[in-house]
């Protein structure tokens, strides 16, 4: 499957010239990736923690991470969220999905791998696909 990803900076800012939030741009970050899984369905990518934005409708939006999946026959466009975020009880788009679906959108954190920073934490979120 091909995975996308989309994300603003840690300052809340896409890398985008339509981003409307004032706020400073981080010029180092690109803020997106495109890879494939390998043979297992596994894919990996190492990023920042995205800040919080102003929403376009009404309030903060929480830190959260686009994605897109796209497998042979199913497509999926969804965003991640981070547990413990105090801006997750506020983000209207998180709050307007309810039950499983909801709790399957966080993404488990876990401690840093041994190849990794040791400030680093380990995020984990399965993408399932029906038919692939």
């Amino acid at each position: 499957a091909k995975v996308e990803i989309w994300q603003a900076d840690a300052n809340g800012r896409y890398s985008h010239d339509s981003d409307p939030n004032p706020g400073p741009r981080d010029p180092n970050f690109q803020g997106y990736s495109v890879q494939k899984t390998d043979a297992e369905g596994r894919y990996r990518f190492k990023t920042i923690k995205p800040g919080a934005y102003p929403g376009l409708i009404a309030g903060m939006r929480t830190p959260h991470i686009h994605f897109e999946v796209e497998g042979k026959v199913d497509r999926v466009i969804t965003q991640v969220f981070f547990p413990d975020e105090p801006l997750n009880e506020q983000d209207s788009i998180l709050q307007s999905i309810k039950g499983p679906r909801k709790e399957a959108l966080i993404v488990k954190m876990m401690p840093p791998k041994k190849e990794m920073e040791a400030d680093s934490f380990h995020a984990v979120w399965d993408a399932i696909l029906r038919k692939g």
